[in-house]
């Protein structure tokens, strides 16, 4: 293992705007802008309970909850009778489609998502569901089913029955975080964590369009972290996604969990620390550092870890309540964006209440890489009002788009260097619980933010589930 060391550089100012020809004109890029469009209804009875500060319809780490392909939009959740459903509409469509798959949410555990994934190159629609370190739950469609939606009836006979592994391929026992990427080559990866948190390992397997390969785990939980406090000797790394960009490179931002609670200044925080980049160029086989070193290799023997150099880009100790899991895009040019949350040193250099202090102090930050490959970081100036994650989202101009809990929506344009961040919609009467579940593949689809959230309640009370869309700049 190599010695932990952070990137060198300062964080850098907006980068220039780009330099037409002499005796060119063009008209400035539209900025940020939301136009509220439609919103429709999902399940006006979804079941609802809260765990680990979140609801189970509504973590936003679950890739995806809500998708777009080929004209359609598809979305999945569990209903009051804990009955896992998964349902369909046409773009721009009110009514949707509803099919309930042969299974049941097993607990109450908000971590026991619902992630769909489409293999494009045989037209199916995968669904994996229910796990938090232990089985999961795996359902496919037929072939061509998302191909050619509109002659293709939306039947539960059309899904295979519900299997606890991939097609005969057992991965772990203890299973969690699925979250499915397609290739550029139309392949189906599916990521996912090995074992517990703060001693786990990412994981990739791969779906060809007849057959799953487990590729192997490529993160490490050894190694030795030693922060002020005290150290740790086990920890897993939280991937804020897995994403390929326009370049077919795979991109994935990521915070460590450790272990052992002596690395934070009190025992009422977390003990999240540290953003990390790491990038690869052959379909996730090989990982890189920022600086292009080779820093882990998929099912190989040198695996991601802590004491890796090169993998920090924006450093922070445990001691301010960073969250894990939160976003990340990429945007035209290829370049990596993210959103990272935790509290402020003016706010206090020791957290001793995390959901408290993440609720009172708590911001968000944009951090990104810019032109001349240096790491600008950007705090989006709102209130986070929460201990919840916010998710990213870039539109065609590369302007960012910030969606906070509760659906509340900031953005800030490419042309300031996203130094301009302002709130576009406040959330008002949408009684948002939370977190909410973004469709990453509709903005490229039709220039729409479309969001799923479910609306508050207490106790075990089911509540409505419902998506919103919104126009982005044409």
């Amino acid at each position: 293992m190599r010695r932990r060391t952070l990137l060198a550089g300062a964080l850098l100012s907006a980068a220039a705007s780009p330099v037409l020809a002499a005796g060119t004109a063009r008209a400035a890029d539209p900025g940020p802008a939301v136009t509220r469009r439609t919103t429709t209804l999902l399940d006006a009875q979804a079941v609802f309970f809260v765990s680990y500060d979140g609801l189970v319809n509504n973590n936003s780490f679950q890739k995806n909850g809500l998708l777009t392909y080929k004209g359609y939009q598809y979305a999945t959740w569990y209903t009051a009778t804990r009955n896992a459903v998964v349902a369909r509409r046409v773009l721009g469509g009110t009514t949707w489609s509803t099919v309930t798959l042969a299974h049941q949410l097993k607990s109450s555990d908000s971590h026991n998502v619902i992630s769909m994934g489409v293999s494009k190159t045989d037209g199916r629609l995968h669904l994996n569901m229910d796990s938090h370190s232990d089985g999961f739950f795996y359902v496919k469609s037929v072939a061509g089913l998302l191909d050619n939606p509109a002659t293709t009836s939306w039947t539960s006979s059309r899904f295979g029955a519900v299997q606890t592994t991939l097609d005969g391929l057992a991965l772990t026992s203890q299973f969690t975080y699925p979250q499915f990427v397609s290739t550029p080559e139309g392949r189906l990866q599916l990521s996912y964590r090995v074992a517990i948190s703060g001693n786990g390992r990412n994981a990739l397997a791969e779906y060809d369009g007849s057959t799953w390969q487990n590729l192997g785990e490529w993160s490490s939980s050894t190694g030795t972290y030693t922060s002020e406090h005290g150290s740790s000797t086990a920890r897993n790394m939280y991937l804020h996604g897995i994403d390929y960009d326009v370049n077919g490179r795979l991109h994935s931002f990521f915070t460590w969990r450790e272990q052992n609670g002596a690395v934070m200044c009190s025992g009422g925080g977390i003990t999240n620390h540290d953003t990390g980049y790491v990038y690869s160029d052959d379909r996730g086989r090989t990982w890189r550092n920022n600086a292009g070193a080779v820093v882990g290799v998929t099912g190989g023997s040198d695996k991601v870890a802590v004491t890796d150099s090169g993998l920090v880009v924006d450093p922070l100790n445990p001691d301010h309540s960073l969250m894990n899991q939160e976003s990340q895009a990429t945007d035209s040019g290829g370049r990596p964006h993210a959103i990272i949350s935790y509290v402020p040193g003016r706010f206090g250099q020791c957290t001793t209440d995390y959901v408290n202090d993440r609720t009172a102090n708590g911001r968000a930050f944009h951090l990104r890489k810019n032109t001349s490959g240096s790491w600008q970081k950007t705090e989006i100036p709102v209130v986070l009002g929460s201990s919840q994650r916010t998710k990213l989202i870039l539109d065609k101009y590369d302007n960012a788009y910030a969606i906070f809990p509760f659906g509340r929506i900031a953005g800030a344009s490419k042309a300031s260097g996203y130094t301009d961040w302002k709130i576009l919609f406040d959330g008002s009467g949408l009684n948002a619980f939370g977190e909410v579940v973004i469709d990453e593949m509709r903005v490229k689809a039709d220039n729409t933010l479309s969001f799923m959230y479910q609306e508050k309640s207490s106790g075990t009370t089911p509540s409505a589930l419902r998506v919103i869309d919104f126009t982005l700049p044409a």
